[in-house]
């Protein structure tokens, strides 16, 4: 593999993103082993990541690496006037790969223009998250043997979250057909649409108040969480989050008429759109979503170093 860094899904193509899927499925229900002793891996949060973060870190330690980490950029030289650019040189001096996340779209790609190591991108403000794109399209194929012409929703807070830009033009490389499905007026991105139209990707818009009509179409359900922490406060009240939150649950029926093998998914974590009864449905697949991120992430760390050398 010629990967060095990590940063947008829309870098990978789709024969590369084949190959990852394919190479993740050795690490799968894998004993610990040693691959990657020696090497170390700075684990740089900027906001506040469980999933990611702790998937990255059982990842490298079970391949037998080190991981320096911060999840408080309060407690670092940030606070001192140090820029990025200057902590990611200091960085990778003490370390073999950088992950790192940030509150601001491009920061992931400014680390990797600074860095002499590989540098993976753990989402960057509302832009990209291409890992866990991965572990999505890994968690798909694992479930359904295949993600070529699969019906896919994206529910929910399209506009501001960043795993289903990535996903969404993912999927596109895969011809699949995909629903929209938004939550007030948080709708996808002209910026992804443009993406979109230009893998001829076959996709349709609709609101969730939608969702009853469309559920019976869908192979797999993606939702996601309306986020709140990049909510705009608005005079008109466009983005109200108090209203939205009312209205966007997905209740058990409305799994009423739908395929016995829909799988719902959600890269986590949920606030209310998912209610508890949902867990123990044979439609629930997010609990699986997640823990299939170390597999593919002890794949990507060992791309980025051990076949790299």
């Amino acid at each position: 593999m010629r990967f060095k860094d990590i940063i947008s899904i829309n870098d990978i193509t789709k024969e590369e993103i084949d190959f990852i899927l394919d190479y993740s499925e050795q690490f799968d229900n894998s004993n610990r082993n040693e691959i990657l002793n020696g090497k170390v891996m700075a684990s740089i949060f900027f906001e506040p990541s469980t999933r990611t973060r702790f998937s990255f870190d059982s990842a490298m330690k079970q391949l037998g690496g080190k991981v320096l980490s911060f999840s408080e950029p309060d407690f670092t030289s940030l606070t001192k006037g140090e820029t990025l650019w200057d902590s990611i040189k200091m960085v990778e001096r003490y370390a073999d790969v950088i992950i790192i996340r940030h509150k601001l779209e491009g920061a992931a790609r400014l680390a990797s223009e600074a860095a002499n190591i590989p540098v993976i991108n753990a989402g960057d403000g509302t832009n990209q998250h291409p890992t866990q794109t991965l572990l999505d399209l890994y968690t798909i194929k694992k479930s359904f043997g295949k993600i070529d012409g699969l019906n896919i929703g994206l529910v929910g807070d399209l506009k501001l979250g960043r795993t289903v830009h990535s996903l969404a033009s993912a999927l596109a490389l895969y011809g699949c057909n995909l629903f929209f499905i938004k939550v007030g007026n948080l709708e996808m991105p002209r910026y992804v649409l443009e993406i979109l139209d230009e893998r001829n990707a076959k996709y349709e818009k609709h609101d969730f108040l939608d969702i009853k009509e469309i559920i019976p179409k869908l192979d797999v359900l993606y939702m996601t969480r309306v986020q709140r922490e990049r909510f705009p406060d608005t005079p008109d009240g466009s983005y109200d989050y108090e209203k939205i939150k009312s209205i966007y649950v997905l209740n058990k029926s409305l799994l009423n008429n739908a395929k016995d093998s829909l799988k719902i998914m959600h890269p986590l974590p949920r606030v209310f759109e998912i209610p508890k009864e949902i867990d123990n449905t044979k439609y629930a697949l997010y609990f699986d979503q997640a823990s299939n991120g170390v597999v593919v992430r002890k794949a990507l760390l060992d791309l980025v170093l051990r076949k790299n050398e």
